[in-house]
């Protein structure tokens, strides 16, 4: 009887997850070393996050964002599991399922990504809705179908966070309502986009704007209503009415994490070596939101999907190496520069020594983006779609 082949169970099937295991597919194995790889998600489909907001104002449609699992895997060996790990046996290398079965790991992969904390302000979770998932996106388009009928004069939106997420969202709705909206943008610190080079923050600033979105700065939210939002300026608290508000603050690592008896930072993030090993655990992989992973010079690097696209280059890669006796690499991140979307038809994109905006901005987003869909099938059914919708609109 043959042994067993090894047991590469990959947990979390976004840009971490999913393109490890893709890119494990794709290396030269022995024969006898072929492992079983198998991916697990709750989600039926994986998400290209970056292109969330792009179903809001419906300039893309969910199979072009959200591609089935099923799809995707089709003309490869992974498995797919859809259902939600309830807990890892570290010790004896065992992974719990909620359908109450097991499944034995020789090498695992924790890429199930993070949270958005709701729960640190009066009446967050009851009123908020945030936009991390393709639920959030349909919840927001269902609340501003039932808004739009109502024909109101004007659509209120505060939306907390003035980082990436936060002025992407505010300039997508802005296109969406026109002038039957008006957009609060609130902000804690002293300005938005902290951590975004200065040409992309010019050009946000200008979009928001030209889109007339108010933004609030160093100003705090201290409760949130089901028609009303309170804000801290200075001391002074004022509550305004509002009909949708959007959260988009912080990154929390789920609760299965918190819960494991692995090293950790006080953030809660697991501790791994710069080969993107958990501590004391070298058959366990950590990457993307839930992993406190740091460049050469100690700098903790953004957790963002450039970053979990890069990583799992590197743990495709020391997974395989650990199983064929090679080196294995140490994670060196490349910052890329960033890309935003402010708008319809319109994006900045600054990095590599090119600053590009509105038109030719938008046009270089969606081209890098349609070149970072997970598998090659799937960029030609996106790309021949986007060639042909203009022409199908022109003629229907």
């Amino acid at each position: 009887m043959s042994e067993q082949p090894l047991r590469i169970c990959i947990v979390g099937g976004g840009f971490g997850g999913l393109y490890t295991a893709l890119r494990l597919t794709q290396f030269t194995w022995e024969e006898e070393q072929t492992p079983e790889v198998i991916l697990i998600d709750k989600s039926d489909r994986f998400l290209f996050t970056p292109l969330l907001y792009e179903l809001i104002t419906e300039e893309m449609q969910t199979w072009e964002i959200a591609p089935p699992y099923e799809e995707l895997l089709a003309d490869t060996s992974i498995r797919f599991h859809q259902g939600c790990v309830t807990g890892i046996d570290t010790e004896n290398q065992q992974l719990q399922l909620d359908n109450h079965n097991s499944l034995h790991y020789d090498r695992l992969v924790l890429a199930m990504g993070g949270k958005t904390p709701l729960d640190d302000f009066s009446g967050v979770k009851d009123y908020a809705i945030p936009f991390r998932t393709i639920e959030d996106a349909y919840r927001i388009k269902e609340r501003l179908r039932l808004l739009e009928e109502k024909e109101a004069e004007k659509i209120r939106i505060a939306i907390v966070g003035g980082g990436y997420s936060g002025v992407e969202l505010a300039c997508k709705l802005a296109d969406r309502l026109g002038n039957g909206g008006r957009i609060r943008l609130v902000e804690r610190g002293e300005k938005i986009l902290k951590n975004s080079p200065e040409f992309n923050r010019e050009v946000a600033e200008n979009a928001l704007e030209s889109r007339k979105v108010f933004i609030d700065l160093e100003t705090e939210v201290t409760q949130v209503g089901s028609d009303s939002i309170s804000l801290s300026y200075k001391g002074k608290i004022d509550t305004i009415p509002v009909d949708l508000v959007l959260w988009t603050v912080g990154t929390k690592v789920i609760d299965m994490i918190e819960n494991l008896s692995l090293e950790k930072t006080t953030k809660g993030l697991l501790k791994i070596t710069p080969e993107l090993q958990v501590i004391e655990h070298p058959e366990i992989f950590a990457i993307g939101d839930l992993a406190a992973c740091y460049d050469e010079s100690e700098q903790l690097i953004p957790a963002t999907a450039q970053t979990a696209f890069q990583q799992a280059d590197y743990c495709a890669w020391n997974i395989w190496a650990s199983i064929t006796s090679r080196p294995l690499l140490p994670f060196a991140y490349q910052p890329l520069g960033e890309m935003m979307a402010l708008g319809i038809d319109n994006a900045t994109l600054s990095g590599l020594g090119i600053n590009l905006d509105g038109s030719l901005g938008y046009i270089a987003r969606r081209l890098i983006y349609l070149y970072r869909l997970p598998t090659l099938k799937h960029q030609i059914n996106v790309g021949i779609n986007w060639i042909t919708k203009p022409l199908t609109e022109l003629f229907l």
